[in-house]
């Protein structure tokens, strides 16, 4: 049986896998609350349903250079599904057997699927984002402008999720041009007659909408000392800010925007709500069902 710390490729290699698994992949791993997360779920999903009374959500340890033979590995020992967090997004893209066609432009996989004939790859994180700015900020993407931070693989995923619902307009904001650029010209097929432009945090433009919801897809925060991605005091007034980043709860971003009485909230919604949507495709359950015993688990948790 496989214990509840944290697995490593040598140690899921000898242990016997009880159950329907599932797991989490990530390094480091140890600060992921998604195990606490989808197993509060689905022991609230065997109450009603002992078929789910032995899955079990698991935390593993793998290393970039490990991921191919941790995947391969995972999928003859039958892994129902798994949740990949950084560093694997991007790698385990070209490492899967399928993509999601809503995954293709977004270029990153952070849900995978056990079929017969490998691993099939999805991203619920985009889902996860239109579904926590509803909850936190009653706000749709579809038909609103966008102030975007960051153009790494969050922001894509991002990105592509506001272009797909429909958002008015799309700025991205970041430090490395050329890395803005590459981003820019991969959304350009995803945006259509979407306005999409981008530009330097300290140089902002002069037309710049108001009312846009800001969204930090960067690492800005994490940090203790970290400065805010961008001054909100230089931009035309938002509408409110999203910040992924859930853990502190209170970035500087998020200091500023209550400073300046901007509606704002943190990231905990949207892993909530990605990984409800996760459990949806391993299950079959809808996602609606599952968010709020994995919201309840994470309010309850140990500070």
């Amino acid at each position: 049986m496989i214990a509840s710390d944290t697995l490593t490729l040598a140690g899921l290699a000898d242990a016997a896998v009880a159950g329907t698994p599932l797991g989490v992949l990530g390094h480091p791993i140890k600060h992921s609350l998604s195990p606490l997360m989808h197993n509060s779920a689905l022991a609230a999903l065997a109450q009603g349903d002992r078929a789910y009374a032995d899955w079990r959500y698991h935390r593993l340890d793998v290393p970039p250079a490990e991921l191919p033979a941790a995947l391969a590995l995972l999928h003859r020992r039958r892994f129902r599904g798994l949740n990949l967090t950084v560093p694997h997004k991007v790698l385990a893209f070209s490492l899967v057997a399928a993509i999601d066609p809503a995954a293709q432009p977004v270029g990153a996989v952070n849900t995978l699927r056990w079929t017969p004939a490998g691993w099939h790859g999805f991203n619920t994180d985009g889902y996860g984002l239109a579904a926590a700015v509803r909850e936190n900020l009653g706000r749709e993407l579809a038909g609103t402008p966008v102030l975007l931070l960051g153009a790494g693989g969050a922001a894509r995923g991002a990105a592509v999720e506001c272009l797909q619902r429909g958002c008015a307009s799309l700025w991205i904001a970041n430090r490395t041009a050329e890395n803005l650029e590459a981003l820019l010209a991969a959304l350009r097929p995803v945006a259509g007659a979407i306005p999409l432009r981008g530009f330097a945090p300290d140089t902002v433009p002069a037309d710049l909408p108001a009312g846009a919801l800001v969204v930090n897809a960067t690492s800005a925060g994490l940090r203790e000392g970290d400065p805010a991605p961008i001054d909100l005091r230089r931009l035309p007034r938002p509408a409110s800010v999203y910040d992924m980043i859930y853990n502190p709860p209170r970035t500087p971003l998020l200091q500023q925007a209550a400073a300046l009485g901007l509606p704002h909230a943190n990231g905990l919604a949207m892993l909530v709500h990605q990984g409800a949507k996760a459990l949806e495709i391993w299950s079959g359950v809808p996602a609606g069902k599952t968010a709020p015993a994995m919201a309840a688990a994470l309010r309850d948790r140990a500070p």
